[in-house]
């Protein structure tokens, strides 16, 4: 799995904002893939085994599931 960073609030934003466009711009594309399949991954564990969002008859529209 990924690792959780926290920042200290003294660090500007635009400091963390470049860390953090530099870290992914120095991916390969099959690594910035993976790394989007693993946030999916994850987020479904934390909603309870459910997607987020899901499809919605036919074609590609989505929406999230009613509470």
């Amino acid at each position: 799995m990924g690792k959780l960073t926290l920042y200290d609030i003294s660090i500007p934003r635009e400091t963390i904002i470049e860390a953090r466009e530099n870290l992914y711009l120095n991916r390969t594309p099959e690594q910035r893939f993976f790394n989007v399949l693993q946030l999916n991954h994850i987020s479904v564990i934390m909603n309870g085994g459910k997607p987020l969002k899901s499809p919605q008859g036919k074609g590609i529209v989505i929406r999230k599931p009613s509470l």
